[in-house]
């Protein structure tokens, strides 16, 4: 029996469609550090000519499947995605302790975040088939925080979508900084970004005379885009599938209009 099925299964593996783009990894350096990013393009067929493209910050665990998944995700609708990789080759940490070790630094040194983020963009403008007049930057969790920095850093983008990142920072914008319109996604019973935190960014967003928009998502915890969260929100970072798919819509909503 098994000799009969094994040649079907070939064949219909030989007839699936194989996809045009495939994600790779892209090596890049900020002075003496190497940097392993990944990116995602579309298939050049479907999507002609210069393509806009988007930055992605990963999470505090560094640059892992998640985002890579979710480059994929914008390749297929036409996007050039880099995702960037903050922390350097190899350093992926394992546990939430060493992951708190590690973003702190990047948290606590603002000058040291920008530069890394404009590092990636920099790269990013460099590749071939990018639009260079549309570009905008995404971030998750930990990378929500960096994409806010790369905006407070004045970088040229046309728009930067954190979700349910952390929205302080130790160096607040200056009036007229911030170039880029701003939605940012955020849990509304979100352990780690306090009523205070919240107040606080809205308060910098008007003094620094930015575009801004803050989403809030009622019953949505950190990491609510994340389905390796896990599923108990007691536990402060849960996915939330109506989140996650709301911002989502509303992000490639915005996306469409900025890039119009």
């Amino acid at each position: 029996m098994l000799k009969k099925i094994l040649p079907a299964l070939l064949m219909l593996l030989i007839l699936l469609p194989i996809s045009a783009r495939a994600g790779e990894i892209e090596m890049y350096k900020d002075g003496e550090t190497t940097l392993e990013g990944y990116l995602a393009k579309p298939d050049a067929e479907k999507f002609p000519g210069a393509r806009p493209a988007i930055l992605i910050a990963h999470q505090w665990k560094g640059l892992t499947d998640y985002e890579k998944h979710r480059a994929d995700m914008l390749a297929d609708l036409g996007y050039i995605a880099f995702a960037v990789d903050v922390y350097g080759q190899g350093i992926r940490p394992a546990t939430s302790e060493e992951a708190m070790k590690q973003s702190s630094i990047y948290k606590n040194d603002p000058a040291l975040a920008r530069q890394r983020m404009n590092v990636g963009l920099t790269h990013l403008l460099g590749l071939p088939g990018v639009d260079k007049e549309k570009i905008a930057a995404f971030g998750y969790c930990f990378g929500g925080t960096m994409a806010l920095e790369l905006a407070r850093s004045g970088a040229d983008l046309k728009a930067v979508i954190p979700f349910h990142g952390g929205l302080a920072t130790k160096e607040p914008a200056a009036k007229g900084v911030i170039k880029a319109p701003i939605l940012a996604h955020h849990g509304a019973n979100d352990p780690y970004v306090t009523k205070q935190e919240v107040a606080d960014f809205e308060k910098e967003m008007d003094e620094a005379g930015a575009d801004w928009q803050l989403v809030t998502y009622a019953n949505a915890v950190h990491a609510f885009t994340q389905k390796e969260a896990g599923d108990d929100p007691s536990q402060g970072a849960a996915y939330n599938e109506k989140a996650d798919h709301r911002s989502w819509a509303y992000t490639l909503d915005f996306l469409n209009q900025i890039f119009k």
